[in-house]
């Protein structure tokens, strides 16, 4: 009979455990089995073949002849029958009693099903499928990625038998029939950009699966890159024709016909379905708008609840929001729809809550007595009393009461029905978190395209046609609210005379918009006025002073800044403006206005503050808590940076990070509000502490996560240093600039910009720029060429940083000297340099600029031809820079390593790092786009999918043409060979 392998073993016993709850077992991967915890030994080849037949039979008893089948097949010992008694003997003293049974001659194994990973992976994917039927993709998404989780390398690894090779292919199959389906819902949820990198690299290792090139032509599509979807389709049509003989098949035909027509709804994921709202009609309601436009999951929503009043309790629903939202709108709306389930009557009052006399409940007690058949004499004269005889009018009926523009819970209580079967439709400005039982429904504005149905309803269908952008121009600037909309829409109806496009005009100006804003007895600022009226003196403060920032929304701790207040006291103040729907709450900590309320916000600032000065003291205020917070982000990002020495003092003090990570989150959950805090701080007596703002916050700029609002802040912040004649403030400015082109590989604008920022800096005896204006100017004359001129400016640079202290600039200058020395063939003394750098960064414990060393010391080593120190290094530098969330340098890194992986003639890994380049962006703008298409077309061309390859190479000419870039020649010598072919 077949010997185990290896040296016999003393046999194992289990613990002395009875309990088999914790017991688990693993077939996707090795065969193996946990008790408690504790991995159980498995035994030899044979041993662990065995396991796993019974394993898979899922409790069902397997012969000994099936056993004895499945290990060995066709050609079992002469001893078979003996060594599986044996293998079973071992197994069952090593497992928990009774978990292992002998029945009829063969074995089993019983325990629960969810013992087995196997098992889980499948009700996961059942689950997965249940979801995805009922129309909830992004849970499938979860359960199937679940499943996958489960596998932990090859199934049934290092088993033997033909048994456990059909199972192994079977299950192998099933994996990648499970990851087709979670990429299939990656797609229909909208993640088509990050499935490419993974689709590449299964269509390299799996060329002849259809459904996977399918999947990466949509998402290719999806992406914008049309023309590599259509590539991958001739190179699945020619790699087909040659190893099969076959077309593809007709959904991968259909899908290249859809993508060729550009076929609009192919472009966009797949949406939840929702049911439509049910239509019903009200009795006693005031008259629903003709033109009542989307709303559709608030309808929904609010008829789902009210429906709920046919069982055994009384349905409550209080809708809140800013004043001209829609509030009356929908709930009158939603009133009508749902009469069919109150046949006996819907009650209305408006309760005039934000004005300055509410009604009071009893006087609508006795309308609503009245209303219900009561005459004037049993009305009681207490309130009470009405409440109690309501309550008894309505017990037994079937009753809407729609309570309009309520002041608070205090005024809604006594009227709300009490009986099972009626319910209640509540609107308020004020969030009724105190009315027991109610369902809280927080009410935005419209979305886009509601906003501009309702606006085309009212100015017609002709005339928004003709003028679609200034449509959209005009509700963007009513900021959605449905109020503003029927204003500006009424407003341009009644003038035949007027464009769309004047209307626009009218409204670009934010100084009068409020004022255009209002038709007849409508207007939106008079709206605001009856909330911003009701606010008590500390409210009214915080109100207008807060509206005074420019950022999308503001943290508390920097509303606290604004309002020179503590947190707790300022956090009270916020939410208490939330609660009136003033103010909306973003998220936990975070608040913003409504882009009118901000509007009027700031004319109340205007109007009522004083001394006026304190505007302006809360935005230094807010301004010196950025400033000071981004600081201590920059020394904790890079220690023994001195450039923190040298920016402006402040006076608000900033946040305090217990650690590296905490203030990287701050940095870029801020990062817009502290760039328009910066670009707000441009004018006035601010200029010089929005400038260092900048230059502390540049890793918003480098990482490409705000590059856009970073150059914009940026070039205000020069001009208007320039108009000051601020030479200081122009020169460090112009600095932040240089930073902005360098990512963006303008190199011209970045010289610039340096030499610029240099001379301003020399003038004034300004040290700082001038070490980094160096270090930037080295850079840009290395990816120019100009090799000569970039050594001096980098040892210049070197020698500045030292003299000022500042290690980490003179690790930078090192780092960039390696750089030099690698593109001028001196790889010894390149690599030496790097490692002086990455020494430094060690020493001083700065991982972010540890990454870029590590880098430049990978590039380095690959010229060096020493290729697996290289992918190390760059790997190392790959992962810095994803745990420091610098996207493009993270691209950057992989747009390196795909290249090493080319030269190694790994085309698949090649493709792979490629594409997540691509996917992440790089440091150098268009140009190392096109490289990287370069080398994403080497390593497609080497898998044979060619007609892809000569899409990127395609992109690749476009970019370099564009740039005039010398590289173009290299592409097209790529192109021509195949295009003659």
């Amino acid at each position: 009979m077949d010997r185990d392998d290896g040296p016999r073993v003393p046999e194992q016993r289990a613990p002395q455990r009875n309990a088999v709850s914790d017991l688990r077992f693993g077939v996707l991967g090795p065969v193996r089995a946990w008790w408690d915890g504790e991995a159980l030994p498995s035994g030899s080849p044979q041993q662990r073949a065995l396991l796993a037949a019974l394993l898979l039979r899922d409790g069902r008893t397997a012969t000994a002849a099936e056993l004895i089948d499945a290990i060995w097949g066709d050609e079992p010992p002469s001893q078979a029958l003996a060594a599986v008694r044996t293998y079973a003997s071992r197994l069952r003293k090593i497992l928990p009693a009774g978990v292992l049974v002998s029945e009829s001659g063969g074995y089993a194994i019983r325990g629960r099903a969810d013992a087995l990973d196997l098992n889980v992976a499948q009700e996961l994917a059942a689950e997965a499928e249940k979801a995805r039927a009922g129309g909830d993709r992004r849970q499938a998404r979860v359960l199937i990625g679940k499943a996958l989780g489960l596998w932990d390398g090859e199934p049934l690894a290092s088993v033997p038998g033909p048994y456990a090779e059909t199972q192994r292919a079977r299950l192998e199959e099933w994996r990648l029939q499970l990851l087709e389906t979670r990429l299939d819902l990656d797609l229909e949820c909208g993640h088509h950009a990050e499935a490419v990198s993974e689709l590449t690299a299964l269509t390299a290792a799996h060329p002849l699966r259809e459904r996977l090139r399918e999947l990466l032509m949509l998402a290719l599509y999806r992406s914008g890159r049309q023309a590599e979807a259509l590539a991958v389709y001739a190179d699945t049509r020619r790699l087909l024709a040659d190893e099969l003989g076959v077309d593809p098949r007709p959904e991968l035909s259909r899908l290249q016909q859809r993508i060729l027509q550009a076929d609009a709804e192919l472009a966009q994921p797949v949406e939840e379905s929702s049911p439509a709202p049910a239509l019903s009609r009200p009795a006693q309601l005031p008259a629903t708008v003709p033109d009542f436009t989307g709303r559709a999951g608030f309808v929904r929503e609010l008829g789902d609840r009210l429906a709920t009043a046919e069982g055994s309790v009384m349905a409550v629903s209080a809708l809140a929001g800013i004043g001209g939202v829609g509030k009356t709108t929908l709930a009158v709306h939603v009133a009508h729809a749902a009469r069919p389930g109150f046949p006996d009557g819907q009650l209305y009052v408006d309760l005039q809550g934000a004005g300055a006399r509410a009604a009071e409940p009893e006087t609508v007690l006795g309308a609503f007595l009245r209303a219900l058949g009561t005459a004037d004499s049993a009305i009681p004269d207490t309130l009470e009393e009405r409440a109690a005889l309501y309550r008894s009018a309505l017990d037994g009926r079937r009753v809407l009461v729609l309570l309009d523009n309520a002041r608070d819970a205090a005024q809604v209580r006594p009227l709300l029905p009490g009986t099972a079967g009626c319910a209640a439709l509540v609107t308020s400005r004020v969030r009724m978190v105190d009315l027991a039982g109610a369902h809280l429904v927080d009410l935005d504005v419209m979305s886009p395209e509601e906003a501009l149905q309702l606006f085309t309803k009212i100015v017609g269908a002709e005339r928004v046609q003709a003028e679609r952008q200034p449509a959209l121009d005009v509700v963007a600037a009513c900021g959605f609210l449905p109020l503003a909309i029927r204003i500006a829409a009424s407003r341009l109806a009644a003038r035949r005379t007027w464009t769309v496009s004047v209307l626009a005009a009218k409204l670009a100006d934010e100084r009068r918009r409020l004022d255009e804003l209002q038709a007849g007895d409508l207007a939106v600022k008079a709206t605001f006025e009856l909330g911003y009226g009701q606010l008590e003196p500390a409210q009214a403060r915080a109100f207008r002073l807060l509206g005074l920032a420019d950022g999308p929304d503001i943290s508390l701790a920097a509303a606290a800044a604004v309002l020179d207040l503590p947190v707790q006291e300022a956090e009270d103040l916020l939410e208490s403006l939330v609660d009136t729907s003033l103010l909306e709450s973003a998220a936990p900590g975070r608040y913003r206005y409504h882009d009118l309320v901000r509007l009027y916000a700031r004319a109340c600032a205007e109007r009522d503050e004083q001394p006026p000065g304190e505007r302006d003291l809360a935005l230094s205020r807010l301004l010196d808590f950025y400033l000071a917070t981004a600081v201590r982000v920059f020394a904790m990002e890079r220690p023994g940076d001195t450039t923190v020495d040298h920016l402006e003092p402040t006076r608000y003090a900033g946040l305090e990070f217990g650690n590296r990570h905490d203030a990287l989150d701050w940095l870029y959950a801020e990062g817009t509000c502290l760039l328009a805090c910066a670009r707000q701080g441009t004018t006035d007596g601010r200029l010089r502490r929005a400038v260092d703002l900048l230059w502390a916050s540049k890793d918003l700029a480098e990482s490409g996560a705000n590059s856009k609002l970073y150059e914009a802040a940026a070039l205000a912040a020069r001009d208007a240093a320039q108009a000051a004649g601020d030479k200081r403030a122009e020169g460090r400015a112009r600095t932040t600039l240089t930073n902005v082109h360098l990512v963006a590989g303008r190199y011209a604008e970045a010289d610039e910009e340096a030499r610029s920022a240099r001379e301003l800096a020399l003038q004034v005896g300004d040290t700082a720029p001038v070490y980094w204006a160096d270090n930037d100017r080295g850079i840009i004359a290395l990816n120019q060429g100009r090799y000569d001129e970039a050594e001096t400016h980098l040892l210049l640079a070197i020698d500045n940083c030292r003299a000022d202290g500042n290690m980490p600039g003179e690790a930078s200058g090192l780092c960039n000297l390696s750089r030099l020395h690698e593109s001028t063939d001196r790889t010894a003394s390149a690599i030496a340099f790097a490692r002086r750098g990455i020494e430094i960064y060690d020493r001083i414990g700065s991982t972010l600029r540890l990454g870029n060393g590590r880098y430049a010391l990978g590039v380095a080593l690959t010229r060096a031809g020493r290729q697996d120190e290289a992918l190390e290094q760059l790997g190392e530098a790959l992962h810095m820079f994803r745990k420091e969330r610098q996207r493009l340098w993270e691209g950057t890194a992989h747009f390196r390593i795909a290249q090493l992986h080319l030269s190694a003639r790994r085309p698949a890994q090649a493709a792979q790092h490629a594409e997540q380049a691509l996917a992440a962006g790089c440091i150098g703008g268009d140009r190392m786009r096109g490289n990287v298409l370069m080398a994403l077309g080497k390593a497609l061309d080497a898998l044979q999918q060619c007609d892809r390859a000569r899409a990127c190479w395609q992109e690749a000419l476009a970019l370099y043409e564009h740039l005039g870039a010398e590289e173009a020649e290299d592409v097209r010598s790529l192109l021509t060979p195949a295009a003659a072919a």
